[in-house]
């Protein structure tokens, strides 16, 4: 069985800087999770197909 190893992306400071600003926003997370939800449920609804 082969092992599949995944390497980590070079982080961006200033984009780390951005999304720590916009953790504390709520409407950023509101729309966030909204997304988040959407994604989640066209996939299941998918599976279910």
């Amino acid at each position: 069985m082969k092992r599949v190893v995944r390497v980590a992306k070079k982080t961006d400071p200033q984009k780390i800087e951005e999304l720590k600003k916009k953790i504390h926003d709520e409407k950023y997370l509101a729309a966030a999770i909204d997304m988040i939800a959407q994604n989640l449920t066209k996939s299941l609804l998918k599976e279910e197909s």
